[in-house]
């Protein structure tokens, strides 16, 4: 069996070294003093192992390694299982047991728990009856959450407060740190140390305070850095107090016995005291326990300094003058010149080689700084080593060199090669050699080693010689604004060309206008990617432009709507670049640009395909009742669908919420026509449509119209609808069309007439001049308002629609009397409007939210009707019921009147039924996505609402819905109907082959969804580990899911013919497996086992649960006669 992967042995293959630990008590785990304990186990990581196998003698130790090769001896059996120690007397019981055994440590536990005590007179809730809950419940259901850590209380019998905190150390005393703070009293006091020790008492990034406060569960206060007070604040409890007092006053002590001492040494005798790799400092400070700073090379500063205690300081600055003192006695300078260039060499990495120098010799290199000119190098030490130092110096700085190889600079990215491939072989060969490339130089720089470069130089310049044998460039002048066709779309052209004749085109970007185009690489490939380019280059300015004019709207027509129609111009004519303008331009010029020939046969195609855009985009609005859109459409589109195909028209209706009535076709002008008395005639066959013709002199027809329709706009609404139309403006005809129900036609009709007397008669007309907030409430609901002004005076009222500029104005037309009489009318209606007051009224509180959801949409309605009344409910959580009205008198009444009815039908509303409903047919009537529940929701005007599944207190079964009493039920009957054909459902399993399932379900569901769809039936597939991997699940009406069952049958017998063709292939294909025959496993040897020895002891039973217990399993005693061991 493969083993399992694990961190080990991420590759899960066969380990090549085993190991095995039995204890001789035969249970896998561990021995104490040599008895069984199955209390704990100790699981060792590979890292643990190994260290505790190190401790184990050498001569008890040995690894196996089986190897199919040859076996080496097997071990012992004490080898293999090392004998634990013998249980020790009871005096020596102390003394850890010795062995291989004893060095494996205990582990340690992670969770801990700790009970702390708050006496009563420190608690901060004391009351007796709440003990439990309230405040202080809270307060520790809060702790548990911030620290993780679990806390248990309970009462001592001093009415002290006891609680048990247990989880992770950190949590514990975050855990404990809270509990003081928030359930115990709190007392302050401060402590005074000096300003300086303050610094001790935060420690590293705030650490020690950190660390200081947890363990007393106290908050400590240090004064800022430019605070002169030296007082820290304690606030906790008396016991945290006295601990963070004591622990600060020990730092501030231990602070105390420290001391500080600056020495001023010539910078020069700086490395005599750090030593060479800073040894001799380094020895000083851990002999003296003193701290000893000495400023770095690059600081310009002689001050050494010590800190440490006074005594051991004392020391150290005395050792420290003894070295400065014999230095400056001892030593003598000489000064040599190197090269600047071989400065860094001197130096070497990280200051190494002057260290060695110092090292090997006691010399002192002082080198100038990088930004002097000097090259004088000083050395300094004492006279009879200055010699070697001066030595080891030259050699040091002739140790590199630097060279150059002649190479033209074009050639330098080939022998770099393809990301550094050709490079890194030399730098894989000689790392410590710097090869550098500067642009535009004709030579490769090298630095570094003086052999490793020699080597270096060579295998460039044989690199060099072999490129300039074999590789060529070319240059040539293109203008740079064809360079971009040159390159082609996404760079194809230029890519060809490059992979064509094996070489490297080089081409300027936009921005630098350069003409020059270099070519690069082998010689027969630079001439003939050459000569490609300029022929393309020359047939380029052979070519044409040509500007064609289309129309804007006809971009997207001619492009399609994924760019398919335009592609087929392109293929059609692949020479030609056909660019449109950006939209935002909103230009109608489209650029043609290529050979003039094919440009012309382009353009010629365009043009035709223009014109028939613009015959097929006649346009004809056909006024039709709201009403009847939805019959137009008809069941999923599908009439409107026949209309559009058959007339071969575009026909767009109005959306929904939209108030128009309008539907516009647009196509061919016959087509149009056509398509316009089809629409009609359903509109006719609907409803008790008549069409009446009136004439009327033309003349007369701009006056009946009004500014931008308004007057026949409002003869049109006060009849209910209908609609009036009037013949094209110039044709000379007097008849005008009314089309609608016939009662509405005929009223129409009666007032077009009466007009058109009173206009050729006596006209009237005043204007008057009201807020656009009052217009509404001047209306009334339903026109109810101004019909009445208009019975009472015969004068005709005309409102501002929402495209009028001026929205205040009222215009009123009629007889002279008429008019002056409904003027007077509207002013005393209009004066009423401009008398604010403010009421109020009485609203049930559960009824406000209705008022004021989806941002106050129903205030918004109130106000827009009744003259911008303003209504105020009272803010949420305050249980008024006074709702405030302000606005003009009539207004605030008719608006108290509307907010009743809207009350009285959320009362009619709120019936609520519940039905009883099987959950399993829950899913299926809420439908895919919620589809079906939220059809019978908008239908029907109801809330539906399900069970909750996770509220096991509700009734899993029962649907609750709300609404209208009538709606209700219907929606009630919707749900039984769909519960009603479920129930006639039947389930049906069919054995269909898995190989084939893949097929029947098609790319991402598509062809399952289809045969679910076609068959009105449910197909559910086995999921993967199933019993049956065949079974497939049929549920629908009985006659749907045999036909759906036997469409699939045959589905599988077509599949699996093409499968089992597959499979006879694939045997054919596969080369023939011989399987090695392998040896069977000895599996793990050892010897002079206890049951190999003359005793004859008989070897452990593998299968007994004695000789082999399980872990956490009790061991089945021997039975013996006299009953079981005590």
């Amino acid at each position: 069996m493969r083993p399992p992967r694990s961190p080990s042995n991420p590759t899960g293959k066969e380990p090549k070294v085993l190991f095995e630990l039995f204890c001789p008590c035969g249970i896998p785990g561990l021995c104490v003093g040599g008895k069984s304990t199955m209390s704990s186990v100790a699981v060792l990581t590979q890292e643990s192992f190994a260290e505790h196998r190190s401790g184990l003698a050498q001569q008890q130790v040995k690894v196996t390694a089986l190897n199919s090769e040859e076996e080496n001896d097997p071990p012992t059996y004490k080898e293999a299982f090392p004998p634990l120690p013998e249980k020790a007397p009871c005096l020596e019981a102390a003394q850890e047991p010795s062995g291989p055994w004893s060095k494996i440590r205990p582990i340690k536990a992670s969770v801990i728990t700790q009970v702390f005590h708050v006496p009563l007179e420190e608690r901060k809730y004391k009351d007796m009856n709440q003990f439990g809950e309230g405040e202080q419940a809270k307060i520790c259901l809060d702790i548990m959450q911030k620290t993780g850590a679990h806390l248990e209380l309970s009462l001592a019998k001093d009415q002290g407060l006891s609680i048990m905190v247990s989880g992770k150390l950190e949590a514990v005393m975050k855990a404990r740190k809270e509990i003081v703070a928030r359930l115990q009293t709190q007392a302050s006091a401060t402590v005074a140390i000096p300003k300086e020790h303050h610094r001790f008492v935060i420690g590293k990034n705030g650490e020690k305070l950190q660390d200081l406060e947890l363990k007393t569960a106290t908050k400590i206060q240090i004064p800022r850095p430019d605070d002169p007070s030296n007082q820290i604040k304690i606030t906790g409890t008396k016991e945290g107090i006295e601990k963070a007092r004591h622990e600060i006053l020990l730092i501030s002590a231990e602070q105390d016995k420290r001391a500080v001492e600056r020495l001023d040494v010539e910078k020069v005798y700086h490395p005599f005291i750090a030593g060479p790799y800073n040894k001799l400092v380094s020895e000083l400070m851990q002999e003296t326990g003193t701290r000893i700073n000495i400023p770095p090379p690059s600081v310009n500063k002689t001050e050494i300094v010590f800190t440490g205690e006074k005594e051991q300081l004392a020391q150290a600055v005395a050792r420290v003058k003894k070295i400065y003192e014999e230095k400056k006695k001892k030593t003598t300078t000489i000064a040599v010149e190197v090269k600047k260039s071989q400065h860094k060499y001197v130096i070497g990495p990280k200051g190494n080689s002057l260290q060695e120098i110092l090292e090997k010799t006691g010399v002192s290199v002082e080198i100038p700084p990088t930004d002097s000119s000097s090259e004088t190098v000083i050395l300094r030490g004492e006279p009879e080593k200055l010699g070697q130092a001066l030595t080891e110096v030259y050699a040091k700085a002739n140790s590199f060199t630097v060279s150059s190889v002649s190479a033209p600079s074009w050639l330098h990215r080939f022998i770099i090669g393809k990301k550094g491939q050709n490079l890194a072989k030399i730098t894989q060969q000689m790392p410590k050699v710097h090869i550098e490339f500067t642009e535009g130089e004709d030579k490769i720089t090298l630095e570094g080693p003086t052999e490793d470069v020699n080597v270096a130089q060579e295998q460039i310049e044989v690199m060099v010689k072999d490129l300039i044998n074999r590789m060529d460039y070319a240059e040539i002048n293109v203008d740079h604004k064809f360079h971009r066709h040159l390159i082609g779309k996404n760079g194809a052209n230029i890519n060809r060309i490059k992979d064509l004749y094996k070489v490297s085109v080089r081409i300027p970007p936009d921005n630098d206008k350069s003409n020059l185009i270099r070519i690069e690489g082998d010689p027969q490939g630079v001439q003939q990617a050459k000569k490609e380019l300029l022929e393309l280059a020359s047939r380029m300015e052979n070519e044409r432009t040509k500007d064609l004019i289309i129309e804007q709207k006809f971009h997207r027509t001619i492009i399609g709507q994924k760019g398919e129609r335009i592609r087929e111009i392109r293929e059609k004519f692949p020479e030609v670049i056909i660019n449109f303008p950006d939209p935002a331009h909103k230009s109608d010029i489209v650029q043609l640009r290529g050979p003039k020939n094919e440009v012309e046969k382009c353009t010629k195609y365009m043009q035709k395909m223009v014109a028939d855009l613009v015959e097929n985009s006649f346009s004809i609005s056909v006024p039709i009742f709201k009403q009847f859109h939805k019959n137009i459409i008809g069941k999923g589109g599908a009439n409107i669908k026949k209309i559009r195909e058959e007339s071969n028209t575009k026909i767009d209706l109005p959306a929904e919420n939209s108030n128009s009535e309008t539907i516009v076709i647009t196509g061919k002008r016959a087509n149009c026509e056509a398509a316009r008395h089809r629409i009609l005639a359903i509109q006719k066959e609907l409803a008790n449509i008549t069409e009446v013709e009136v004439s009327i002199p033309s003349k007369l027809h701009n006056s009946l119209i009004g500014a931008k329709g308004r007057f026949i706009r409002s003869i049109m609404e006060e009849c209910g609808g209908v609609h009036i139309h009037f013949p094209t403006e110039g044709s000379g005809s007097d008849t005008v069309t009314i089309r609608g129900p016939a009662q509405d036609v005929e009223k129409a009709k009666k007032q077009l007439l009466h007009l058109a007397e009173e206009k050729q008669t006596k006209s009237y007309t005043v204007d008057l001049r009201a807020k656009p907030e009052y217009h509404k409430f001047l209306i009334g609901k339903g026109g109810g308002n101004i019909r009445k002004v208009r019975d009472n005076t015969g004068a005709r009222i005309i409102f501002p629609t929402s495209e009028d500029k001026d929205q205040e104005l009222i215009t009123i037309m009629g007889t002279e009397e008429a008019v002056k009489e409904a003027q007077k009318e509207l002013e005393a209606l209009i004066k009423n409007l401009d008398n604010v007051v403010e009421d109020s009224m009485v609203v049930d509180p559960k009824h406000h939210r209705h008022f004021v959801i989806r941002r106050g949409q129903v205030l918004r309605e109130i106000a827009d009707e009744y003259g911008g009344v303003m209504v105020s409910f009272p803010r949420s959580g305050t249980q008024s019921d006074k709702v405030t009205l302000k606005g003009a008198k009539d207004c605030v009444e008719a608006a108290k009147k509307r907010i009743q009815e809207i009350i009285e039908d959320l009362a009619l509303r709120s019936f609520k039924l519940t039905v009883t409903v099987d959950p399993k047919y829950h899913p299926k009537i809420i439908g895919r996505k919620g589809a079906v529940i939220t059809q019978i929701r908008t239908e029907h005007e109801v809330n539906i609402q399900f069970p909750d599944k996770d509220d096991e207190s509700q009734a899993q079964d029962q649907i609750t819905i709300t609404g209208y009493e009538k709606n209700a039920e219907a929606a009630r009957d919707a749900i039984m109907k769909i519960v009603g054909e479920l129930e006639q459902m039947v389930s049906e399993d069919v054995t269909l082959d898995h190989r084939v399932h893949a097929r029947i379900i098609g790319a991402r569901g598509k062809a399952i969804r289809k045969i679910m769809d076609e068959f009105k039936v449910d197909i559910r597939f086995p999921q993967s580990g199933a019993p049956d991997p065949n079974c497939v699940t049929v549920t629908g009406l009985p006659e749907n899911v045999e036909e759906a069952i036997d469409h699939i049958l045959n589905l599988e017998e077509e599949y699996l013919a093409d499968v089992v063709d597959n499979e006879a292939m694939q045997v054919y294909m596969k080369p023939s497996s011989h399987e090695e025959s392998k040896a069977p496993s000895k599996g793990f040897v050892v010897r002079d086992a206890p049951w190999a020895t003359v005793n004859n002891e008989k070897a452990p039973d593998m299968s007994s649960s004695e000789d082999f217990p399980s872990f956490g399993a009790q061991v089945a005693p021997k039975t013996l006669p006299w009953g079981p061991k005590r």
